[in-house]
């Protein structure tokens, strides 16, 4: 009798869970849980659309998700539609690989005022993540500020300043290609807690 397993969550975590158990020998079944639609998480909804070769990894998650072992379940939400204790009547094991979707808040005056944006809010807004869609961000301003030097402070920055020519490999959503392109913002400030040297960004 295989071992029934829920992955909840269909991003980069789940599908690594799923192909080590797989790798594993470990007879068993694995249902993946997604809130979206779509699998695939972070990969189509967090990775910047100009970094195509980023995003290929999908290919490898689509081959797992092919295994006879597994099956998705999409468009069902923790706690909406199905609660942990519901999952842990119904399998052997329940793996939580939800990631963190909403963006925390920074405790500095002003983080409340409008034209302020989350990075989760923001990069969901230009990746056509259905949560962030809506966003319509201001973007008629001359200036922009992205507080961090990470690889998503670099991601926004860079999305801002590409030209339509440079972001036509990409898979920018027409909409958001619209309201880039045609906002006026001429300078992108990048603010951080460490200088270039120490910055959390990779060469790419």
């Amino acid at each position: 009798m295989p071992v029934a397993i829920a992955i909840v969550g269909a991003g980069p975590a789940g599908f690594y869970t799923a192909a080590a158990l797989i790798k594993s020998g470990l007879a068993c079944r694995i249902d993946m849980i997604e809130a979206l639609p779509t699998p695939y998480g972070l990969i189509r909804g967090g990775v910047a659309p100009d970094h195509q070769s980023t995003k290929g990894v999908s290919r490898s998650f689509a081959k797992i998700a092919e295994h006879e072992g597994i099956a998705y379940f999409g468009n069902v939400r923790l706690s909406t539609d199905v609660s942990v204790m519901d999952l842990r009547r119904i399998y052997d094991a329940v793996v939580l690989a939800l990631g963190a979707p909403v963006d925390r808040s920074l405790d500095i005056p002003g983080a409340d005022r409008p034209g302020v944006y989350g990075a989760a809010a923001f990069v969901g807004w230009y990746n056509a993540h259905p949560d962030f869609v809506d966003l319509d961000p201001d973007l008629g301003v001359e200036s922009a500020c992205v507080i961090g030097n990470g690889n998503v402070a670099i991601d926004v920055a860079r999305v801002l300043v590409k030209t339509p020519a440079e972001m036509a490999a990409s898979d920018l959503p027409p909409y958001a290609a619209r309201a880039i392109h045609g906002a006026p913002i001429r300078d992108v400030y990048l603010i951080g807690r460490r200088g270039p040297v120490e910055a959390k960004f990779t060469n790419k």
